[in-house]
């Protein structure tokens, strides 16, 4: 598919989608395509290559946990193992790591608390299916994870994709205006829980509404001798790092004020840089340059943004999709940060305000190697529902809810109708999605047990309980 037929809102929709069953068959999307030199340790070896090396074992570490843990880290596996699979070539603007783990609550511009997709570092363009198949298998693996049944992990799976293809549908009587603006509070997501209980849900949005820059600023800082503050050392989760000066930095958020509307980089002149430090996040992210940054204002009010690298995304370095996301022609100054961003503001409802992004560098390497960066807030009423907290009917309607937001965000995709076509109405793409899913979290597992021998190996250094 060339970029003139991604942006062309479809010549043929939903014929040109019913056309494709015969190219590829919705039973086909049943089989686990497997490349030959398939081989996902060297993968991570080679992601490790450009990450902070006192890093990397807490990455492997992370990943030893559980399969679960290690399918999240392992998205580039993923896009390697679907690169030459047989395809739709319907492609969107997709998350590139949509499994369970990856929504949550976060706040919107008006201080609500809101439900969506949450993390968008490998954001990008890529066929739809790929998206549905990392979140349907996520639901598989993190089922066993914990504890269920193997029938009631197929089930949750076959009814994820099932929602998929209902929301998408609904989603696309609707105009391109009305599925922008369409979004989920945690009003909504309560009531989705309404028929097995909301405990969990209101637990989780309470735990949310209370992790904000105030809360930050009790747990994570310091007031030095002199009255300054200080992000207080938690080695090796949060520690000082010499990557940097305030001054390099100060040029760094200058750049960033530039990709932000108006107002919010006029509210941002308001605030002075105060400190950083290095902060190792997530499962897949361990390693990656992630900075935590304090800014303070003259009357004493503190902000806290994150400035997170941003490597080029899996779907292109293992999956060979474009780097550039349409919407903006390409520019000699592309930015992965900027893609970051841009996959952000398309697939969420509503997203903060704060995020933008600049082209900087590893300031750990002292030949200056580019890195691009996208920044945010920092815990801004963040939090997720825990798998293991739910049971099997609420595990169930989680990852139906999961399913419906990715459709959502699937639907500001033109390429939406062809695919809604090519789906129908029938159970065999649920059916077909539900058992790939059960065989390729066979593969995962094995995949997982490799990591355990690696390790035990020598092959890869592992630092466990961080």
């Amino acid at each position: 598919m060339t970029a003139t037929d991604y942006l062309d809102p479809s010549a043929h929709g939903r014929e040109r989608g019913r056309a494709l069953r015969r190219e590829v068959p919705r039973a086909s999307l049943a089989e686990v395509y497997s490349p030959r030199d398939r081989d996902p340790i060297a993968i991570l070896t080679e992601q490790n290559a450009t990450r902070l090396p006192d890093l990397v074992p807490v990455r492997i570490g992370r990943m030893l946990q559980s399969p679960f843990a290690f399918y999240r880290g392992t998205a580039a596996v993923m896009a390697a193992d679907l690169r030459d699979a047989p395809t739709t070539n319907l492609d969107v603007v997709a998350c590139g790591d949509a499994h369970i783990s990856n929504f949550g609550f976060y706040a919107s511009p008006e201080r609500e608390l809101v439900f969506d997709l949450n993390d968008f570092d490998e954001g990008g363009v890529a066929p739809w299916e790929w998206d549905v198949r990392r979140l349907t298998a996520s639901v598989y693996i993190g089922g066993r994870d914990i504890g269920l049944s193997d029938d009631t992990c197929q089930a949750a799976a076959h009814d994820a994709a099932a929602m998929y293809q209902t929301v998408l549908r609904r989603f696309c009587r609707l105009s391109p205006t009305e599925r922008y603006f369409a979004r989920v509070d945690s009003s909504r997501v309560a009531r989705e829980f309404e028929a097995v209980g909301t405990r969990t849900v209101k637990r989780a949005a309470k735990k949310a509404r209370g992790r904000t820059a105030e809360r930050v600023l009790a747990t994570l800082t310091t007031t030095t001798t002199d009255g300054r503050l200080r992000i207080d050392d938690q080695p090796p989760i949060l520690q000082h790092v010499d990557h940097a000066s305030l001054d390099e930095l100060g040029e760094l958020r200058t750049h960033y004020r530039h990709t932000l509307r108006d107002d919010i980089a006029y509210l941002l002149g308001q605030y002075t840089l105060v400190d950083y430090a290095l902060r190792v996040v997530g499962v897949g992210s361990v390693g990656t340059r992630c900075y935590l940054i304090a800014l303070e204002s003259a009357a004493g009010d503190v902000l806290f943004l994150q400035a997170k690298e941003a490597p080029p995304s899996v779907l292109t370095t293992y999956g060979g999709r474009p780097a550039l996301i349409p919407g903006r022609s390409a520019s000699t100054d592309y930015s992965e940060g900027h893609r970051v961003v841009a996959a952000q503001r398309i697939l969420q409802s509503t997203s903060d305000p704060f995020v933008g992004w600049v082209n900087g560098w590893a300031g750990d390497d002292a030949g200056r190697r580019r890195v691009d960066y996208y920044w945010r807030q920092f815990r801004d009423m963040k939090g997720s529902i825990d798998p293991a907290t739910l049971n099997a009917a609420q595990y169930t309607r989680y990852a139906e809810l999961c399913a419906g937001l990715l459709a959502r965000a699937h639907g500001q995709s033109p390429a939406s109708a062809s695919i809604v076509g090519y789906l129908g109405r029938s159970g065999a793409f649920a059916d077909a999605i539900a058992t790939w899913s059960a065989r390729y979290a066979d593969v995962a597992e094995a995949d997982y047990e490799a990591l355990h021998k690696a390790v035990a190996a020598g092959r890869l250094p592992a630092e466990t309980g961080v």
